[in-house]
This record gives C-alpha cells, sequence and structure tokens, in this order.
C-alpha cells in the first residue's frame, strides 16, 4: 500500500478525538479509526478501565474486528490510524490481522520522553519479527496527540 499518496491528517484528527473522548472518560488517552478507501469504517477508544479488560486498546481492538469481519484481501487494503503508535501486543494483533498500513500522531517513544511510562518495541520493529510488509507513518499532527497525552497525565495524578 502506498501510504503517501492518502491525506493523513483528517483521519489522525478523529483518532485523536477519540483518544481524547477516552481520556474524560477516565481510560487511557487512545483512539483510534480503520480506513478503507478513504474512508472511516469502524472506529475504537481505550477501554481498558471502563471495561476492565487491559487488552481493549482500540488498535487490537479494530485489528480483531478487521480479522473477523473482513477478507484478507479487505484487510490488506485499510489503513489504521491512531492516535499514538501502537504498542507490541496491538503490532502483533496488526500483523496477525494483515492490515495494510498504520499511521500514528505520536510514537510510543516521544510518549515516553515527554510524558512518562513505558513503550517496549516500536511497531516497525515487531511487523518485521512478524516478517509482515505493513508500512507505517508516523509523526503526523505529532504536537496534537503529545498534548492530549499531557492533559490526561495531569488529570490522573
Amino acid at each position: 500500500m502506498d501510504l503517501d499518496s492518502l491525506d493523513h491528517e483528517p483521519h489522525v484528527r478523529r483518532a485523536l478525538e477519540l483518544a481524547r473522548e477516552a481520556g474524560e472518560r477516565g481510560d487511557g488517552a487512545y483512539g483510534s479509526v480503520l480506513v478503507r478507501d478513504g474512508a472511516i469504517i469502524d472506529e475504537a477508544t481505550n477501554r481498558e478501565h471502563s471495561d476492565d479488560d487491559l487488552a481493549l486498546h482500540p488498535e487490537l481492538t479494530l485489528a480483531r474486528r478487521a480479522g473477523s469481519e473482513l477478507s484478507p484481501e479487505e484487510r490488506a487494503e485499510t489503513v489504521l490510524y491512531t492516535s499514538t503508535e501502537p504498542c507490541p501486543m496491538c503490532a502483533t494483533g496488526i500483523a496477525y490481522a494483515g492490515l495494510g498500513g498504520v499511521v500514528y500522531s505520536v510514537s510510543g517513544a516521544a510518549v515516553e520522553t515527554e510524558v512518562g511510562g513505558e513503550t517496549g518495541l516500536d511497531c516497525e520493529t515487531v511487523f518485521e519479527s512478524f516478517d509482515a510488509d505493513i508500512p507505517v507513518v508516523g509523526s503526523v499532527l505529532r504536537s496534537d496527540g503529545l498534548e492530549i497525552h499531557r492533559r490526561y497525565r495531569e488529570r490522573s495524578q
């Protein structure tokens, strides 16, 4: 998939809106949308606390839904837009689902450096370990993504 030819900002903005909603609800400030043919086909927010399930990251939720609702060919034509780079757990789910690409606002390393926390492996390293050819674009609206994490950290302290 050629991610360079796509307009990322509108979809990243929606992912950031979803991240704000999650943070305001008391969950981690993460949101994601799944896009096919330029249109959002699904979206999710972090629900770790509200649903008491530590695996309810939006990226993994969308990868699981895509895996059960879309054909392999359709999954390969989708792009996951997310507020923050997928963690290793989510990146593994994305690799298993065979999504066509990932675009994120802020890297896990940037969040760790700017506001704290631990990130683990970056998503590209996880994809490579599965020999998954999933292109990644990062740092789309990066300052907006970092600001959401700053606000969430301030609220939760």
